[in-house]
């Protein structure tokens, strides 16, 4: 068993460290829906998720995930940018997932952007509630995303300490440009 996992599992870990049936989370890439999944299993019955995206495609691949499992009740689905959630969201969130990049198996030209995931980061810390966790997964690589890997770290290594815990996690050693996992705590 290897205890060292991968940036994604480790946001797993941190998120269901954080998120109790009942909660209100938002995936903010909802994509092909595996975290859409997660989320919807641990906020439970009484809870809540809002996954963003701006392709039908992950909306229907992810909804169908959801239809499959029987979850769909616990998630509404927003065809619109996640720099747009305080437009459909309300403060009391738990928790906030990003994966950042392309849709995986999708078209790779359609891709997050860092101005419009630097204002989602923003929004999402103003919607969060105290000791509330956003895991931002970043994917960078040959393609769109050492731009917005550059742009959104510069920018969250300027949040305010004394409101929020930003850490960052990365593998030195691996080749590939291995995903960087970030966890922003609110304090």
């Amino acid at each position: 068993m290897q205890i060292i996992k991968n940036s994604l599992k480790q946001s797993h870990e941190y998120i269901k460290a954080c998120v109790n049936e009942g909660d209100t989370t938002i995936d903010a890439t909802c994509g092909n829906g595996n975290d859409t999944v997660f989320l919807a299993q641990l906020v439970g019955e009484r809870g809540k998720v809002f996954a963003f995206d701006i392709q039908d495609v992950a909306i229907e691949n992810a909804a169908k995930k959801l239809n499959d499992l029987k979850l769909s009740n616990r998630v509404s689905f927003i065809k619109d940018g996640h720099e747009n959630m305080d437009s459909y969201v309300n403060g009391d969130i738990k928790a906030v997932m990003f994966n950042l990049g392309y849709l995986p198996g999708g078209d790779r030209s359609i891709s997050t952007k860092a101005d419009t995931t630097i204002s989602a980061i923003k929004k999402s810390m103003e919607l969060l509630v105290t000791g509330g966790i956003i895991t931002i997964v970043i994917y960078y690589g040959k393609d769109n995303g050492l731009d917005e890997k550059e742009k959104v770290l510069s920018f969250l290594e300027c949040i305010d300490q004394k409101k929020f815990a930003v850490m960052k996690t990365e593998f030195i050693n691996q080749q590939n440009c291995p995903p960087i996992l970030v966890c922003i705590e609110k304090l």
